[in-house]
């Protein structure tokens, strides 16, 4: 899935813009996630959540071939990230992360819309994640793009407790 893909004419390593995503009238980009990346990534991880995934862990998801990766690049900077899961039908949404002044901008939702598109064109059937239950903007965006709260995994984050909302989406395939 991290083969160079076409969103209108031109490919993610240039400038696309995947469907359902407002640009401002910035430099737009998405691409796969480098390891030459993982400095700002991390920076983005640490930033976003109480337990941060470690730099090896992010290089394991790299070298492994079921994971497939997206960040999103504004005039040259990296501004968010999206780390999924291609399990035969199923892709399932490990971790996304957008830098904290660059929220709200619209770049979460053209992470999933090119996180979709990908799934789509691999013929999955259905999107998975799982989210703190207490974490309300990351439900209300997932919930904006078609996921629905399907059940709850008790205690799933090992830092509190927390539980986990589990959220699903149904593919369609995508018009031609």
């Amino acid at each position: 899935m991290n083969d160079p893909k076409e969103y209108g004419e031109k490919s993610r390593d240039e400038e696309a813009t995947p469907p359902g995503f407002y640009s401002a009238p910035k430099r737009v980009a998405f691409r796969p996630v480098r390891p030459a990346d993982l400095h700002e990534i991390m920076a983005i991880e640490t930033a976003s959540f109480s337990s941060p995934w470690s730099t090896r862990f992010f290089l394991e998801e790299l070298r492994d071939p079921r994971s497939h990766s997206l960040l999103c690049e504004m005039d040259g900077q990296i501004t968010g990230y999206i780390i999924f899961w291609s399990l035969a039908e199923v892709v399932d949404i490990h971790n996304l992360a957008v830098r904290p002044d660059c929220r709200q901008k619209g770049i979460g939702r053209g992470l999933l819309a090119a996180a979709i598109h990908e799934a789509q064109c691999a013929k999955a059937t259905r999107m998975t994640l799982e989210v703190r239950k207490s974490n309300e903007p990351a439900k209300r965006l997932y919930q904006s793009v078609g996921f629905t709260a399907q059940g709850v995994r008790k205690g799933y984050y090992a830092d509190n407790g927390e539980d986990a909302l589990i959220m699903v989406m149904n593919l369609e395939c995508p018009v031609s």
